[in-house]
């Protein structure tokens, strides 16, 4: 299935002249308008009903409406070749004799509970003697367990989770440990990963990889160095003396013949990464032995300068991983690195791929995907939790990363990104520069329906949750008198 087809990439030129994204355009598409008069007649509320909130309905409306700008010019309708995608076939999990035994265990005892906790009990009871009244009992306290961590109607779950997450969060120590008794590569960990986290930053503090090796690679220490030499930078300064001769103003590059073999490289891959760098092309004089580079001018400066970039060329590795650093474990050799660079770390060969990981969310974003980085974010969160030794419920941590991931893409928990994107102009208000978003309101005629905690809060009225959510009508029953007696017979 390898076959290529051609898609009609649908473009709206009115729309694009009046500055309106390509997703906002396929979405209105989608919703069936055709035509910019149709979006108009419409309105908010059209917009509303297509998904926007209140706030992104009118920015969008007021594009639609303004003058298309001048002297724009808008790309036609292309052709674009896509290579058809190998069908995957997702394997559903078959329900084996014992996890059957339990499920109808449970429907006849009235038990809700969720077939991963079925499946784990059948696990854990595998091969071990275990009664029908025992599986009976288990089936009982697991149903009451799943019902009693249930969440209650109308509680406030997003308030609990950030509670919870907020409240321990204070207590962490803001320090720096080192990356799994790996000496010398340190990560950073506490308080401030836990905001680098939440704030998707684009890089880390302190990238690092950690990357299990498979094969020989996993089991022999010199092939786990050679793939440690493919992966690490290795500039030149690490194989090679360089040194400068004033009085004929040039440079001796004399490389070290054990530390080529053992990072597997040639004189050959020196002289043809030096040929690459502009400023060196023409002055490489090159032997068995040594590399002479004979400046063009006769100036120090110059000479400093051809030092600089000679000291500091790439011969070999990965571009962003400064180190890479060797550690043993059950499984067999892995490597921690300094730096990140997942998409390039996955083609090099012995790297156990399934099994590497980076620290870095917005980079398994790019590469894996929106899927990944939710679970990333899950993992990282909760293990920077566990290591500051807090127990935080990891469904609080699986709420905060869907509502980062939500929209198919990595945003922050911030102004910038979801608590900007509110539909209350006085929980975006609460939050942070009151005066630009309540002006911003303002101006543009907003309203705000006072359906969550903040805003209902800062009007003094009860919020809507929990018995707040809750209206009780009580109708009081007639008191019996004498004139209605004969009404009720």
């Amino acid at each position: 299935m390898s076959d290529e087809i051609t898609v009609q990439v649908k473009k709206w030129p009115a729309l694009e002249a009046r500055g309106v994204d390509e997703r906002d355009i396929s979405k209105l598409q989608e919703g069936g308008y055709k035509s910019i008069e149709a979006i108009k007649k419409d309105g908010v509320e059209g917009l509303i009903a297509l998904g926007y909130t209140p706030g992104e309905a009118k920015d969008l409306l007021a594009k639609v409406r303004s003058t298309p700008a001048k002297g724009k010019t808008v790309k036609k309708a292309e052709e674009v070749h896509i290579e058809r995608m190998e069908a995957v076939d997702n394997k559903h999990h078959v329900i084996t004799e014992a996890e059957q035994e339990l499920i109808d265990i449970a429907a006849a005892n009235g038990a809700e509970i969720p077939l991963k906790v079925i499946v784990d009990i059948a696990s854990r009871i595998e091969g071990k003697e275990v009664t029908a009244e025992q599986k009976e009992k288990l089936i009982q306290v697991a149903g009451r367990m799943c019902q009693a961590h249930k969440m209650d109607s109308h509680e406030s779950a997003g308030v609990m989770a950030a509670h919870s997450i907020g409240e321990p969060g204070t207590q962490m120590n803001m320090r720096t440990f080192h990356f799994s008794g790996v000496a010398n590569v340190l990560t950073t960990q506490g308080l401030p990963r836990l905001i680098e986290i939440v704030d998707a930053r684009r890089i880390p503090s302190t990238p690092s990889m950690d990357i299990p090796l498979k094969g020989l690679a996993a089991e022999d220490e010199n092939v786990a160095k050679r793939v440690a030499f493919e992966i690490e930078t290795t500039a030149l300064i690490d194989i090679a003396d360089v040194e400068t001769d004033d009085a004929t103003l040039s440079l001796r590059i004399t490389p070290s013949v054990r530390k080529m073999e053992a990072r597997n490289i040639t004189m050959d891959d020196i002289v043809e990464r030096l040929k690459k760098i502009k400023a060196l092309r023409d002055l490489i004089t090159a032997n068995d032995y040594e590399i002479l580079i004979q400046s063009d001018e006769a100036s120090f400066k110059k000479l400093q300068s051809l030092y600089d970039a000679v000291r500091n060329a790439k011969v070999k590795g990965i571009d962003g991983i400064s180190r890479a650093v060797l550690t043993r474990e059950k499984g067999g050799w892995k490597i921690v690195t300094e730096g990140s660079n997942l998409k390039e770390v996955l083609k090099v060969e012995g790297v156990n791929i399934e099994k590497t990981k980076t620290n870095s969310i917005l980079e398994i974003a790019d590469v894996l995907g929106i899927e990944a980085a939710r679970n990333a974010i899950i993992n990282e969160a909760f293990g920077t939790l566990s290591e500051a030794g807090l127990n935080v419920d990891v469904r609080h941590i699986m709420l905060v990363a869907d509502l980062m991931t939500n929209d198919g893409y990595v945003k922050a928990i911030g102004r910038h990104g979801i608590s900007g994107k509110k539909s209350s102009v006085l929980a975006r208000a609460a939050f942070e520069i009151t005066a630009p978003h309540l002006l911003h309101a303002a101006m543009n005629g907003e309203v705000d329906h006072l359906r969550g905690v903040a805003e209902n809060i800062i009007v003094g009225q009860p919020v809507t949750v929990g018995t707040g959510a809750v209206n009780l009508v009580y109708t009081p029953k007639k008191r019996e008198t004498p004139e209605n007696k004969g009404d009720e017979e």
